[in-house]
């Protein structure tokens, strides 16, 4: 059955990265549109079949599943050639003739302004218009920054600086350790192999901590605020980055995970956090996703919740159901304040939700008077490394 149309074209967002798709959707929301999201190329087949009202889809190109977001362009290009097309990567750059016919291909981390504009134009002006431009003499990208937006504007051209910086100290690196590419094929084939993969995960971070960056000043009340929460959120991905390291990218202990994500929160000398569960093998994107959530849950227990009280705890306790092969985990605050429901979703909140569907689960969140409770029911191969 197909969806009636809004008054508002729809773009259909495709990202299996739950921060980059949150900071995607804002880019649609701020070009005046309605984001329809999805994390892989069959959930947005089945969106594609069950509604007649995306006019553009915007897809990520590396993502996993039975086909990458360049085939599923090719496949809403032949099945439905009326839905604009717009392609994203931070690390491939393709042809085209890789493309379909009209398509548009931008690289990550994105222009905000350039996308903004690029999809008001493929689809009209959306609910907004685009403001006269109060930037720098020489910038062409139509929209006024704000003071925020200036900062992360000058941090963006930071990075961009260390990624090309680190494509140069790989090489020295190489050279020290007495792989010289001229001394045979093999070590050129080694050489470009790691230096893509630096590459590629160099640019996924970075657009990675750009989306960070804009979610924080977003919905911050003032800079200082957004300054802040982007610092904690950067904290606990670096802290994950450093999980990961320890077991060279490959999987690492749920245990180590949360007890990394909340232990900058404890108590000096008293345990204010309590686990109950097996200690499992999970794989990088979960350790990322659980350490940026759990981040979340403690800033807020610790302003609002259990933790801004002496007398405050929170008990994090998990199963696995072999039968039915699922990771159930339950997170709960006792002793602190009575808790009220928030009068708004914050990003907070946003990213707490989108690990559920980030991980192919449920998430729940329960504003209980005695405690917040915050509940993740997933499948078992979402999370747990596949030699685990």
């Amino acid at each position: 059955m197909s969806t009636p149309p809004t008054s508002l074209p729809n773009v259909l967002v495709v990202e299996d990265e739950m921060i980059l798709r949150m900071r995607a959707v804002d880019i649609v929301e701020d070009a005046g549109f309605c984001p329809v999201e999805a994390v892989n190329a069959d959930e947005a087949i089945s969106i594609l079949q069950s509604r007649s009202d995306i006019s553009l889809l915007f897809s990520d190109i590396q993502m996993p599943g039975t086909m990458d977001g360049l085939k599923l362009a090719h496949a809403v290009h032949d099945r439905w050639p009326a839905i604009k097309i717009v392609l994203v990567s931070g690390q491939v750059k393709p042809s085209e003739t890789e493309t379909p016919a009209d398509s548009r291909f931008f690289r990550k981390p994105l222009a905000v302004d350039e996308m903004i504009s690029q999809l008001q134009t493929m689809i009209g002006a959306g609910a907004l218009k685009i403001l006269p431009t109060t930037t720098d003499p020489g910038e062409n990208l139509g929209v006024a920054r704000s003071p925020q937006e200036s900062v992360l504007v000058a941090e963006n051209d930071n990075l961009r600086l260390l990624l090309e910086q680190a494509d140069t100290d790989a090489k020295v690196l190489l050279a020290q350790a007495g792989i010289e590419a001229h001394e045979r094929e093999a070590a050129d084939k080694l050489q470009k192999l790691i230096l893509g993969e630096l590459h590629h995960r160099i640019k996924n971070t970075l657009a990675t901590v750009s989306a960070i960056a804009a979610q924080s000043f977003r919905a911050a009340i003032n800079l200082e605020q957004g300054q802040k929460a982007m610092d904690g959120r950067l904290l606990a991905l670096g802290r994950a980055h450093d999980l990961l390291i320890q077991v060279s990218w490959s999987n690492a202990s749920l245990t180590h995970t949360l007890s990394g994500a909340t232990d900058p929160y404890d108590g000096q000398g008293v345990r204010r956090f309590h686990f109950n569960g097996p200690d499992l093998r999970i794989t990088s994107g979960a350790v990322i996703a659980l350490a940026m959530t759990f981040n979340e849950l403690c800033t807020n227990t610790t302003k609002f919740g259990a933790l801004s009280s002496s007398s405050g705890h929170v008990e994090i306790a998990w199963t696995v159901d072999e039968i039915e092969q699922r990771l159930r985990l339950k997170w709960s605050e006792s002793g602190g304040p009575v808790v009220a429901p928030p009068t708004r979703r914050s990003y907070g909140t946003r990213m707490i939700e989108s690990l559920g569907q980030q991980l192919n689960g449920q998430v729940r969140l329960a504003y209980e008077p005695s405690g917040f409770v915050y509940q993740l029911d997933v499948p078992l191969k979402s999370v747990m490394a596949s030699n685990a």
